[in-house]
């Protein structure tokens, strides 16, 4: 199979199992975490690179804001092999209560988005794999780390999530919005290939507290390393699910 139009990859150049951050700059705070790593390709907003942690080989590839760019992502690192996906990321919360600095595990996506449609039926679900979410919740209970558990949003239009969008998702009991997770489980769902999402919290919809409108000097204490401990725990996740 030729090289890939986007991730610039080929077969046998990753890894089976990969995390996928949106934002390029999390790549880069990954591998901090991690034993080694090396460069495999950069693209536009897709940076790959290959790590070592805990003995595990996986990959690393961001996939920029939204669906789209995500689901250009999966496709074409499940053409060169990828088996096993990983979103780590940020979400607005939907729900009273859950503060900046949470994390939340997604076990399913509401499709408010337009890709997955030009996929299949709306009313297909968007589903984490059950085992990648099972490994997610023990790799947190191990290390001490509370979460939020249960269905999320996926949406296209940042700056349109009205008023009424924001109540019709908290009535519905979704924990929080974010603009890629229903693409990812989507496309690997139909695949047949394994993925889960886990991602903190950086405001509160219901609650008025938008991203970015508190300095990082103010956030609550546990917000101000979420995203090293949400890291930390997709870590630990990879290890397991090699060892699954």
């Amino acid at each position: 199979m030729a090289k890939q139009p986007h991730i610039l990859c080929e077969p046998g150049d990753l890894n089976d199992i990969a995390l996928v951050p949106g934002d390029p700059g999390r790549v880069e705070r990954i591998v901090e975490q991690c034993d080694s790593h090396s460069l495999v390709a950069e693209n536009r907003e897709y940076r790959v690179v290959n790590a070592t942690y805990g003995g595990v080989d996986l990959t690393l590839c961001s996939t920029g804001i939204g669906a789209p760019s995500t689901a250009i992502a999966v496709e074409e690192l499940a053409n060169v092999g990828v088996e096993t996906f990983l979103r780590v990321g940020t979400t607005g919360a939907l729900q009273r209560g859950i503060e900046i600095g949470d994390m939340v595990v997604a076990t399913a996506a509401a499709k408010d988005e337009g890709t997955t449609k030009r996929y299949e039926d709306a009313t297909v679900p968007a589903v984490a794999t059950h085992e990648v979410v099972a490994a997610l919740l023990a790799g947190a209970q191990a290390r001490d780390e509370d979460v939020h558990v249960g269905p999320i949003a996926t949406d296209d239009a940042f700056y349109a999530e009205t008023e009424a969008y924001v109540e019709r998702w908290e009535a519905a009991g979704l924990l929080s919005v974010e603009m890629e997770a229903a693409a990812l489980f989507t496309l690997a769902r139909r695949k047949g290939l394994d993925a889960g999402a886990i991602c903190t919290v950086d405001g509160n919809l219901v609650e008025g507290t938008q991203k970015g409108e508190t300095d990082d000097d103010e956030l609550p204490e546990k917000a101000q390393d979420n995203v090293e401990r949400a890291i930390g725990i997709a870590l630990d996740t990879v290890v397991a699910l090699d060892e699954a």
